[in-house]
């Protein structure tokens, strides 16, 4: 079996590089994969012919061709062979307001791929359902994403006097405003993962935060961010997943997340759920988990039950079979 692995440009992001090269590495153990990074990062008409340019001169007959996300365009040039598509989110669609853009998007990022694919992956039941709102179709499957085997469960004595609260991404989804509001006033020191805003740096000066601040992490600089914390705060506004909650779980710190999905389905009972709209809930979370040390252990004990369910070996066997059916 051959899979040709189909990435976005690396300077678009590497979040889904970093869940699929997890995947992969287990998966290359016993399979012939090779994996490819399309040559334009961008979405104009120049840039998309590129593209499916560069897609259509990697197809082979025999292979199966997986996109891995973000680039469902590119589905157009691998009409006639194996493919499989994976959708994190639908975010693409979900922010346009504008009614052509729209319409070009579901077109040729959803309806055209998802017809042309032969199997549709969505890495949550919650990415499932909004497809379903959107299109009709019954080659959906979910398949989570995986934890990489870096992380651990790694012990570590709870600094209740002053904890470090680790926070992921500062983009609009990951709530940062609310959370530096609603730590106003309490011990803390809130480390932030991510490149800051001007506003949010002045917000931060105004509530008095004692905070730090660092961007571009490599994946083991990362894992010892969450291993140096000692609550993961990830109260996000929109997630097509959300790895942070069981990366969290998996090295044995108290995670405090949204009750929206997909991160209800992700944490399962095994996380403190917060409205994340509601400063005052985000707020009494910590309250919660910095004065109850029996509140924290039992979660941390079932975090780490949960988190067996996105282990690489189950979720790249899931993977394995679906291959197998094409």
């Amino acid at each position: 079996m051959k899979i040709n692995y189909f990435f976005r440009h690396p300077n678009v992001g590497h979040s889904i590089h970093r869940v699929f090269r997890t995947i992969i590495g287990e998966i290359k153990k016993t399979k012939d994969v090779t994996m490819y990074e399309v040559p334009s990062e961008g979405s104009m008409p120049a840039d998309v012919v590129k593209n499916l340019w560069f897609t259509y001169s990697k197809r082979e007959k025999k292979a199966i061709h997986h996109v891995t996300g973000h680039i469902h365009d590119v589905l157009l040039a691998l009409i006639g062979v194996k493919t499989v598509l994976t959708v994190h989110d639908l975010v693409f669609l979900d922010n346009v307001k504008n009614p052509f853009k729209r319409l070009y998007k579901w077109l040729f990022w959803l309806y055209f791929p998802v017809k042309i694919a032969d199997v549709v992956v969505c890495i949550s039941n919650q990415t499932k359902q909004n497809i379903l709102q959107k299109i009709k179709t019954d080659k959906l499957r979910v398949i989570y994403n995986a934890i990489d085997p870096i992380f651990v469960p790694v012990a570590k004595p709870f600094n209740q006097e002053k904890p470090i609260i680790l926070h992921i991404g500062t983009g609009w989804n990951k709530n940062l405003d609310r959370t530096i509001e609603a730590l106003s006033g309490i011990s803390c020191h809130l480390r932030i993962i991510g490149k800051l805003k001007v506003s949010q740096v002045a917000l931060l000066e105004k509530y008095k935060t004692d905070y730090s601040n660092q961007c571009n992490l490599t994946d083991e600089e990362i894992r010892d961010e969450y291993k140096s914390c000692d609550i993961v705060n990830f109260p996000s506004m929109y997630e097509g997943f959300g790895m942070p909650v069981i990366e969290g779980q998996m090295t044995g710190r108290v995670v405090i997340t949204s009750n929206i999905e997909p991160l209800i389905e992700v944490a399962a009972d095994a996380a403190v759920l917060v409205n994340p709209e509601d400063v005052s809930s985000i707020r009494d979370a910590y309250e919660t988990v910095i004065s109850n040390e029996s509140y924290r252990i039992n979660l941390i004990e079932k975090g780490l039950r949960n988190a067996e369910r996105f282990s690489v070996e189950y979720i790249a066997q899931q993977y394995l079979e679906l291959y197998k059916t094409l």
